[in-house]
């Protein structure tokens, strides 16, 4: 007994695997979140394998199915499924019968959204989507904005300007993003700036969105470089911007170790 979870195309067709590709031949059935998506995705490369619909409202029939068939696929409607989709429900039900449970690699919006964004990437917290309204909103929002990690969410497009607004609000206006769109589509676009930014680029959201926020360290630093910025535009030099940065609240070897590097690329630049 064997399900094996399917990543489909987020967008282009041609990011499906041959591996992917072949499961879908051998399986018994393909459940999916939508038989008319997946079904065109199974015509378009010549697959014949019936499908059974597997969404949120139909998940109830997972053990129907698993009793049904010995080797089953699963497939959302786009990227990888068992992350915010019934998949997660057909795993755990999967692993309790002992059947042998296999994921796929294979298409998915976070990855590259996360690694065009210019943005650091080494730690970072994936939060999928946030709650819609309400006190749980709130209180997720509130713990994002003390990570130290890279964030990455995803959103769509009649949610996206409250969504900027409230990390605007959180994070300031100032604070590093990137949002992506359309991945892998024929209108894709990666928008890097600030939020404040970010709010003013897009007055009317279309597609879906990957939003990937800097870490606070990040902006802790862009905070600082605009300290220095100001500190200079007044005049102060040497000593006397040191004295001024660690005045601000900077310890006295980062302020040393500020102005030496902003002095170092100067003298480069």
């Amino acid at each position: 007994m064997h399900l094996v979870l399917v990543p489909t195309p987020i967008g282009n067709l041609e990011d499906i695997t041959l591996r992917a590709l072949r499961v879908l031949r051998e399986v018994e059935v393909v459940a999916c979140e939508d038989t008319r998506r997946t079904g065109f995705l199974l015509d378009h490369f010549g697959i014949e394998t019936p499908t059974v619909r597997l969404d949120q409202h139909t998940v109830g029939r997972a053990a129907a199915l698993l009793e049904r068939h010995r080797y089953v696929a699963y497939a959302t409607d786009a990227g990888t499924p068992g992350i915010s989709d019934p998949g997660a429900e057909l795993v755990r039900l999967a692993l309790e019968w002992g059947w042998r449970v296999e994921a796929l690699p294979g298409p998915t919006a976070l990855i590259p959204a996360l690694v065009v964004s210019g943005l650091p990437t080494h730690r970072f917290v994936f939060e999928g989507f946030l709650p819609p309204k309400g006190k749980e909103r709130r209180a997720r929002l509130a713990r994002l904005a003390k990570e130290d990690r890279t964030v990455v969410l995803y959103e769509a497009p009649h949610r996206l300007a409250r969504t900027l607004q409230d990390l605007a609000e959180l994070y300031g206006e100032t604070h590093p993003i990137a949002v992506a769109r359309e991945l892998t589509k024929r209108h894709e676009e990666v928008y890097r700036g600030t939020i404040g930014q970010a709010l003013e680029h897009f007055q009317e959201a279309r597609g879906e969105f990957v939003l990937v926020l800097g870490p606070r360290a990040v902006r802790e630093a862009l905070d600082e470089r605009a300290l220095l910025a100001q500190l200079e535009a007044q005049g102060l030099r040497g000593k006397d911007l040191v004295r001024a940065l660690v005045a601000a609240g900077l310890s006295r070897n980062r302020a040393y170790a500020l102005v030496h590097r902003a002095r170092l690329e100067k003298e480069d630049g």
